[in-house]
């Protein structure tokens, strides 16, 4: 391509570049050379765009999160249909599907991308927005009578989430067994949101339940720092 020619939306270009290496050659494949040639142009361009690789990296993880939140904002309009059951299974095992994946392996490989796997005061995305479209589907089949009055809803979100987390994280949540282990998670789950409980005192002390997710700093879910991550 000529010098000074302008590339259509090049860093998204660039992103789709580094998820087909990614899947390909795994963390340790993503290197300037190779994302830029898979996506055609010079690696001049990826630092026309981002300081280096390890800022193009920390915007890659944080675009893909961005999107496998933005999924997990329609889930509280499904409540009042289908079954409770399966439309979070359904929604679990989507937020955990290949691109989830691929950034855990990408994040266990460095470490520090962590930081982008949550999101600052400024910004929205983030493994906590996540968390809190859960607690929000649950609460909206709180109200519709579906579940039990009781149910802690945050707390409900927080176990699946970081349950599933860790079966993944584990290697034991892959597909195609993972809707299966999903199904049976989220069934034992729905199964004890006793009508009569009464909620968790205090609920999570640690979870920002009704602010804003613009002002959320997340710390979950679900396991020491260096494993809570996608």
């Amino acid at each position: 391509m000529p010098r000074g020619v302008a590339i259509p939306e090049v860093r998204q270009q660039l992103f789709a570049a580094a998820d087909r290496v990614l899947v390909r050659d795994g963390a340790a494949g993503l290197t300037t050379r190779a994302v830029t040639a898979e996506a055609g142009v010079g690696t001049g361009v990826l630092h026309r765009h981002f300081r280096d690789l390890d800022d193009f990296l920390m915007s890659f993880v944080a675009s893909r999160l961005q999107a496998i939140a933005d999924d997990a904002a329609d889930l509280p309009g499904r409540a009042g249909h289908g079954s409770v059951t399966g439309n979070l299974t359904e929604a679990t095992v989507a937020v955990f599907g290949e691109s989830a994946q691929a950034l855990m392996s990408l994040v266990a490989a460095k470490p520090e991308l962590g930081a982008a796997m949550e999101h600052d005061a400024d910004q929205t995305g983030g493994l906590g927005d996540i968390e809190l479209h859960f607690a929000a589907y649950l609460d909206a089949e709180k109200k519709a009578g579906r579940i039990g009055p009781g149910a802690d809803t945050e707390t409900l979100a927080f176990t699946l989430l970081g349950t599933v987390h860790h079966l993944v994280l584990t290697g034991r949540g892959g597909a195609p067994a993972l809707q299966g282990q999903v199904r049976r998670i989220v069934a034992a789950l729905v199964a004890g949101m006793d009508a009569n409980a009464a909620p968790a005192p205090g609920g999570l002390d640690h979870h920002p339940s009704r602010r804003s997710p613009k002002k959320e700093v997340c710390t979950k879910p679900g396991s020491v720092q260096g494993a809570r991550r996608l």
